[in-house]
């Protein structure tokens, strides 16, 4: 079970690399909670994970991730990913895109239930995210 946990795991992060979001399906359960972040706080709710992916592919062009290391227990998968990518298009926090590149290290849990992830949560380097493409840092408030 772990080892085909894993390979849900990395094919997911292949269709994002490959630029195939039709793909997620194969790999993210219609109603996937996405935890993270990934563009601008979208919310905790069932199959926000599909939105939020697709803004980042619309950002980011070309975008990678590199996965170098994978985890298993359980249901439970951790990818230790780089990322790359330039900022190309519209951006939620940054919608000038700077054209500038970025690389930066993350971890991502997935839970994994019947073959599909149903859930996500990662950090990453947003302060060297941030740096490199020359966005400002968000205020508290």
């Amino acid at each position: 079970m772990v080892e085909d946990n894993k390979k849900v795991v990395a094919g997911f992060f292949e269709a994002v690399s490959a630029r195939r979001p039709e793909d997620l399906p194969r790999f993210l359960a219609d109603g996937v909670v996405d935890h993270n972040k990934i563009i601008h706080g979208e919310a905790d709710e069932p199959g926000a994970a599909f939105e939020g992916l697709r803004q980042q592919l619309a950002a980011f062009d070309p975008l990678a991730v590199q996965v170098d290391e994978l985890i298993g227990e359980g249901d439970r998968v951790v990818a230790r990913v780089t990322q790359r990518g330039v900022h190309g298009g519209v951006h939620a926090r940054m919608p000038e895109p700077t054209g500038r590149a970025f690389e930066n290290e993350a971890i991502w849990i997935f839970t994994v239930t019947a073959g599909r992830i149903t859930e996500i949560r990662a950090v990453s380097d947003r302060l060297g995210l941030f740096l490199q493409l020359g966005w400002p840092w968000p205020q508290a408030g």
